[in-house]
């Protein structure tokens, strides 16, 4: 009797545990718990790959960081204290000789102190122009310089930029990329846009300066370019590469790969009907491979140089799947060695055999964490457009996906506006933890992403309320007439670009929707200008300042794409979020639009992180993100 009644508790114990496993899916927490891969390079010898991972810790509200060393040919990896140690230093002079750096210099006078030195405990910002402050932190009058020093102790660095008031690295995302040397050791290459104060906030106009270190003398190499010229690097034999963009202004131009050859430059993918993210040279500097968004996913191409080919320029796709390949970290014995994500993987590090074509994890970060969940499912559907062209919708379904019963849907709004919609992994906006949430996310990849041509990418601009916002409805609707959905629980959802589109649909969507999320989303144009600190971003993507009565681009978007002049149709319940140290999209956008909710007597809810920008990027408030995220939808959707 007691031994059957054991066997039956077992039993039930062991299909509890069995059930317990099959839910067990991806959460809030366990994404901040994940180890976070960052590929620092191939080791010296070629037969490691170095890399760190950065663990976040809510409990103490910070993150962690340890280094390892894995073999290029798959194996265990290996924790390390000196990692510089297993790398060539990149800032180390090619003949040993000098160390390149950089470090903030006192440029120009900004504080009340500067001018009125007796005034020590005064608390004042005084500005001429415009570039007053920029992401997220206000200009005090210093700037970012490239310096270099004798390779020895106690060496005394040298200001290559002495008293200008430029950045390099450039603001506010520029890093050790921006400067290096030249193959001989004996010039500088560095990046810059040399314009200050309102022409700076204006213009998108970097170039690229080579110091000369025997003259002292400077000399800007891509003068005749008024884009972006940026990531400079040498080919194996010498020639300086980079990345260009042509307009001035037009942040989201065709990025494209230029080679300066027997004094003139080569675009090596003109003709390529895309925009390059990344690039390095092949060891034997014969091709360039680059990695650019392509179809919904980020590929691995190839384009040979013809200086060594003596061929036609040919750009070949080389790798891709349903993956993002989000870098390229070296090359080791016929491999090339690149970072990788899906929808439902962090970034781990892989290698690729160019001649087999074949894939090995080497990083396994987080496998076991993957592995102990049910994961969700990504599929591609095709929409028709009110245009008649066809548009890619990745539909992500929860995990244990039943086809027979309905689930509450999100539609997902990406930002950008130029941002490719691509197999990315977020730790904010992850459609691995909102399918195990029990939710489907729709997310088209509407007017203005990048990887389906240029003509694609370039019809958001000056148009923002237009075909992008039917292109949301389509792919909605299509979905909506599947039986797995349910159309009476169908919420909106997204950032910046996307928190206006859910601001501009709440004016539009005819009860589509049952309830809305916008994090840092633009909610007044006029305000939105008057306020940004990039102006060129606006200039060229709104169409121009608001007071411009001729021009005709600019007061369209003012007017019927303005999320502003629709809130009179808003009646459905929305949450706002966002960051007060945010100066590309202000807080007063997120303030004004939660003012009308508020005074309509509409059901909303203002979450404010006072220390975070545009992302939110702390352990802890980046939990409770998540939860607000969630706690919003159980109670509206």
């Amino acid at each position: 009797m007691n031994t059957m009644k054991n066997f039956s508790i077992l039993l039930l114990l062991v299909f509890s545990l069995g059930t317990l496993t099959a839910q067990n899916v991806m959460t809030p927490e366990k994404l901040w718990e994940l180890g976070r891969v960052s590929a620092l390079g191939v080791s010296k010898d070629g037969n490691q790959l170095v890399y760190r991972v950065s663990t976040p810790s809510v409990e103490k509200n910070n993150f962690n960081t340890t280094y390892y060393t894995v073999p290029v040919s798959g194996g265990g990896a290996t924790k390390i204290e000196d990692h510089k140690s297993f790398l060539r230093d990149q800032k180390l002079s090619p003949d040993g000789r000098h160390v390149l750096y950089h470090e903030a210099v006192k440029v120009e006078k900004v504080l009340g102190k500067d001018y009125y030195p007796e005034m020590e405990d005064a608390n004042v910002l005084i500005y001429n122009a415009l570039d007053y402050r920029h992401w997220d932190t206000y200009n005090e009058g210093k700037f970012n310089h490239v310096f270099y020093k004798e390779n020895k102790e106690g060496a005394e660095g040298i200001d290559i930029m002495k008293d200008e008031p430029y950045h390099t690295p450039m603001k506010p995302f520029g890093g050790e990329a921006d400067y290096i040397w030249n193959p001989d050791g004996t010039k500088i290459i560095y990046v810059s846009k040399k314009l200050t104060g309102t022409q700076y906030a204006n213009s998108t106009n970097s170039d690229l300066y080579e110091y000369e270190l025997n003259t002292g003398q400077t000399k800007n190499l891509t003068a005749d370019n008024h884009g972006y010229d940026k990531y400079p690097a040498f080919s194996p034999d010498g020639h300086l590469t980079w990345l260009q963009m042509k307009r001035d202004g037009y942040e989201s131009d065709k990025n494209d790969v230029i080679v300066r050859h027997n004094g003139m430059e080569m675009n090596l993918t003109a003709g390529w009907d895309g925009t390059v993210n990344s690039f390095k040279w092949s060891p034997d500097g014969s091709k360039i491979y680059f990695v650019a968004p392509s179809g919904g996913t980020v590929n691995l191409y190839e384009v040979n140089f013809p200086g060594n080919t003596k061929r036609a320029i040919i750009v070949n796709e080389v790798a891709k799947g349903d993956f993002d390949i989000t870098g390229i970290v070296g090359f080791s014995k016929g491999q090339i060695i690149l970072t990788r994500t899906d929808f439902n993987h962090a970034t781990e590090v892989f290698s690729f055999d160019l001649k087999n074509k074949e894939w090995l994890q080497l990083t396994h970060v987080n496998t076991a964490l993957y592995d102990s969940i049910d994961l969700s499912t990504a599929e591609r559907k095709f929409v028709k457009t009110t245009d008649g062209k066809e548009m890619l919708v990745w539909v992500i379904y929860p995990p244990n996906f039943d086809a027979t019963k309905k689930y509450p849907t999100l539609l997902y709004l990406q930002g950008g506006p130029q941002g490719a919609l691509t197999q990315f992994y977020s730790y904010r906006w992850n459609f691995q933890v909102m399918a195990a949430q029990g939710y489907i996310v729709v997310a088209p990849n509407r007017r203005g992403m990048p990887g389906h041509g240029v003509e694609w990418n370039e019809q958001i601009s000056k148009d923002w309320g237009g075909q992008a916002m039917d292109d949301y409805l389509s792919a909605i609707d299509a979905l909506c007439k599947e039986t797995y959905v349910d159309d009476t629980r169908v919420g909106a959802v997204g950032a910046s670009f996307g928190g206006y589109s859910a601001f501009q649909l709440a004016g539009m969507h005819n009860n589509r929707f049952k309830t809305f999320i916008s994090h840092a989303g633009v909610f007044n144009l006029e305000s939105m200008y008057g306020t940004t600190e990039e102006l060129f971003f606006v200039n060229w993507d709104i169409g121009g300042p608001y007071w411009d009565i001729d021009n005709k681009a600019a007061q369209k978007s003012y007017s019927e794409f303005n999320p502003i002049t629709n809130v009179g149709k808003w009646n459905t319940p929305m949450l706002i979020i966002q960051g007060a140290k945010d100066y590309r999209v202000p807080v007063g956008q997120s303030q004004e639009a939660f003012q009308v909710l508020q005074q309509k007597g509409i059901k909303s809810r203002f979450v404010l992180f006072p220390e975070e920008n545009h992302w939110i990027l702390s352990p802890q408030n980046g939990m409770v993100w998540q939860r607000e995220f969630f706690r919003w939808l159980k109670e509206t959707l």
